[in-house]
């Protein structure tokens, strides 16, 4: 433990502590020898003007508080913490590359400046810490900031989107609730006006993007949590229907572990398979998830998603034997 981290810890020690703390404690704290001990108390009472006093009568050193509580001077974080924030900022910037980059910089250098001092050198978190994302689209940066800054000023949006279903484009003004990222891609949850509902926008086929002086109307937590979160995957709504899906038992070492759903239930069967049953509306994206399984799932029900399913692989089965001849 290094200078640093020992008045960290010294300080944590005593802010947490009701009753004065003896020195032979200290040194169990700290890992340390009594000099060493002496010299931390020293370094923190006089140059850093904590308040610590000694009680004779119980052999220990404690906080006065009657000033108030004390907290040190300064950004103060031990070794884990930075590694911590380093590797969140590095998720953050993984996550859409440039959106925070300009306002996190200045962070990210204070933090790798300070564990250059303190261990003669700071971790290379982009080689050890790796985000890798599958299928991102790309968005407009600009657009990106706009429509979060929407979202959190509240302010109602013009947009035009491009709806892949059905490759139609259409102006809207919609009232943005939140921004999602979901599958290494983002989406704007927002009350269009258009259609007198809640609706999921992906942020790649927004453009151009309009904010408006109009307040955006509210909507709470409840209502989009209900909205949103309910159904399954990012094409949301009331569940009207539960898949029941059985897996084998190789697949089960892997799906037995997995969330689909928040409302989930799973069985492991007798054979090593695995049932699952997941609470959904819109059957596209489950359809998706269950066709990336092959044989190894049956959907046992319902009917109409168990023919869907069939409908899939037999398209792709006559796809493959088509391009044979």
């Amino acid at each position: 433990m290094d200078k640093f981290d020992r008045i960290f810890e010294l300080h944590q020690l005593f802010a947490n502590r009701r009753r004065p703390v003896s020195l032979k404690a200290i040194q169990v704290e700290l890992g340390c020898s009594e000099s060493t001990a002496r010299r931390a108390i020293r370094l923190l009472r006089d140059m850093l003007g904590a308040p610590l006093e000694r009680d004779h009568k119980l052999n220990g050193y404690y906080y006065d508080t009657s000033q108030g509580l004390y907290e040190l001077p300064g950004l103060w974080f031990n070794a884990e913490e930075l590694h911590a924030l380093l590797a969140a900022q590095q998720l953050l910037d993984r996550l859409q590359p440039g959106i925070l980059t300009p306002h996190i910089a200045p962070l990210k250098k204070r933090l790798q400046g300070l564990l250059a001092h303190r261990h003669g050198g700071h971790p290379d978190i982009g080689r050890r810490i790796r985000i890798l994302q599958m299928a991102t689209r790309p968005i407009e940066m600009n657009h990106f900031r706009q429509i979060a800054s929407a979202a959190l000023q509240r302010r109602q949006l013009r947009i035009l989107y491009h709806g892949r279903a059905r490759d139609r484009t259409t102006e809207r003004t919609v009232s943005p609730q939140r921004l999602i990222h979901y599958r290494s891609n983002w989406y704007l949850d927002a009350w269009c006006h258009l259609r007198g509902e809640l609706r999921s926008f992906s942020l790649d086929r927004l453009q151009p993007v309009e904010t408006l002086a109009t307040p955006a109307d509210d909507i709470s937590e409840q209502r989009l949590d209900a909205h949103y979160a309910e159904s399954y995957g990012i094409f949301a709504g009331r569940p009207t229907h539960t898949a029941h899906l059985r897996f084998t038992p190789q697949a089960a070492r892997w799906v037995a572990d997995e969330q689909w759903h928040p409302q989930q239930q799973g069985e492991v069967l007798s054979d090593g398979g695995y049932e699952l049953r997941i609470p959904y509306s819109d059957p596209r994206e489950l359809v998706m998830d269950i066709l990336k399984y092959g044989p190894e799932v049956e959907v046992i029900g319902p009917g109409s998603l168990r023919k869907l399913v069939a409908e899939k692989l037999r398209a792709a089965i006559s796809s493959y034997e088509k391009n044979r001849k």
